[in-house]
């Protein structure tokens, strides 16, 4: 397949390519060109002459084009999700919700079109001042592998409606529904080069878009090493920045809460797409006075998890998307049972099968008798493996849950309304769930503090940030 120049498939600049495996397979399913900078500059190019044709449409026009391709992509959805689980892994039924959640995103913004009109300011006997909102000009995105298209619509949908152009990079091992998705985009009424796929590795493509002077703003999503290179790259020009870093989410489950709920919450906020979420459960700090019963139950839950090829009936959880990402998990296990840090409940192993011999597949796996210092509860883990910690109350919970660099999400399990408002007034995280984790609404702010990162996606929020005000003065 190839990137998206100017409303069309374009040739890459070199002949290399690079393979897209099927990871339940190990199978190489199509290439993607090696993009470079030379193709960054001709994908800047052409949103730059997109750039004053699609500003000059209404808010509601550009709105009414996010709303037709939402139409399509419903339309079209089992064969976008059959795509995306191809590529990506997971099971289909997730994948049908990423389709259908991208199709929200665009449905949200469509339905927002004309919020941003402008505010005429009386300022008395000296005049009047009319402040409006125009769009920055051309703008990066750089998406991951772990939600392709849900985070795809997250920068598209309001920097698109806000009249800007863009210049996108996906993950190189996730590039093909992204793709597709803008094919379907440029066929509802987007003027060509407003929106530019260039595939291609980070260190290439990323950080070109990352440092190209014409960009005005640039938003990443992805881990917190690259984020801060990206950030160092950007500096060299002014632009704005979006950086969504990741977190090391906690989840508190105190003793009033319903504990059969709490632990289905937990099996579906870290075994959803085989825990590579950025927003997954990735603490689990429980009342002791329902530890043992909690972590049985979780055991046997996480047991009956059925592993398999995504595109098979009546798979729970698919492979991890990379062979690179298996051996990480498999590394930091290793360790945590080398140096006695934990006891492995159940899982922490490949499974064992013929079925499973090509793909990156690894069995869901709950850890207790977790010590402070393992590297399951001071980092990201970025796989299906989940800690669980008892704690005495819930000060201790909240202590423990602040001890991470990071500040994603957090939820709290609880019957307590002043439970629930102590837990969102102390714990450090951009967003707080009751009695739920994981699910993120397009008409939300989305965005972390700390090394989580900078700015927010979604809502009103996101489409501020991709303009800026403009004010006329009146003299009378």
């Amino acid at each position: 397949m190839l990137m998206r120049i100017g409303g069309v498939d374009a040739e890459p600049g070199n002949d290399s390519w690079i393979p897209v495996i099927n990871p339940a397979t190990g199978d190489e399913i199509d290439r993607v060109p090696e993009g470079t900078k030379d193709d960054v500059e001709r994908a800047v190019a052409a949103a730059d002459a997109a750039f004053f044709v699609w500003k000059k449409k209404t808010q509601r026009e550009r709105g009414m084009i996010l709303f037709r391709a939402a139409g399509i992509v419903r339309e079209q959805h089992k064969d976008l999700a059959r795509l995306l689980t191809t590529e990506q892994g997971k099971p289909l039924r997730e994948s049908i919700d990423e389709i259908r959640g991208f199709a929200n995103i665009l449905e949200f913004y469509a339905g927002i079109s004309g919020a941003q009109n402008g505010e005429l300011v009386r300022l008395g006997a000296t005049g009047d001042a009319l402040v409006t909102r125009e769009p920055l000009g051309i703008c990066g995105a750089i998406i991951p592998w772990n939600m392709p298209v849900l985070i795809m619509g997250w920068k598209v949908g309001p920097a698109l409606l806000a009249g800007n152009t863009l210049v996108l990079k996906p993950a190189s091992s996730t590039p093909l529904t992204t793709l597709r998705l803008t094919q379907i985009l440029d066929t509802v009424g987007l003027s060509p080069g407003t929106l530019n796929i260039i595939t291609g590795p980070g260190e290439t493509v990323g950080e070109a878009i990352a440092e190209h002077p014409s960009i005005k703003k640039l938003s990443f999503t992805g881990n917190y090493a690259t984020g801060q290179r990206i950030r160092e790259r950007a500096a060299g020009s002014i632009k704005e920045l979006t950086l969504e870093l990741g977190g090391s989410d906690p989840m508190i489950v105190m003793p009033d809460a319903d504990i059969n709920k709490a632990v289905d919450g937990a099996i579906r906020g870290r075994f959803y797409n085989a825990g590579q979420t950025c927003t997954a459960v990735k603490r689990l700090f429980v009342h002791e006075s329902i530890a043992t019963e909690f972590s049985r139950k979780l055991k046997q839950n996480a047991e009956a998890l059925r592993l398999g090829n995504g595109l098979d009936t009546g798979t729970d959880m698919g492979p991890l998307n990379s062979a690179i990402q298996r051996e990480r998990i498999e590394i930091l296990i290793n360790k945590v049972q080398d140096a006695g840090q934990g006891t492995i409940l159940t899982g922490g192993t490949r499974p064992e099968g013929a079925e499973y011999s090509r793909g990156f597949f690894f069995r869901p796996t709950v850890v207790s008798d977790v010590e402070k210092t393992s590297g399951l509860l001071t980092g990201e883990v970025f796989g299906p493996v989940l800690p669980v910690v008892p704690v005495p109350d819930l000060d201790t919970a909240i202590t423990e849950a602040n001890r991470t660099s990071y500040g994603l999400g957090a939820s709290i399990w609880t019957n307590n309304l002043h439970t629930a408002k102590r837990a969102f007034d102390e714990i450090h995280a951009g967003i707080i769930w009751v009695n739920r984790h994981l699910t993120v609404p397009p008409e939300i702010p989305f965005g972390g503090m700390n090394e989580s990162g900078l700015g927010r996606e979604n809502g009103l929020h996101a489409l501020e940030s991709y303009s800026r005000t403009k004010t006329l003065l009146l003299g009378w």
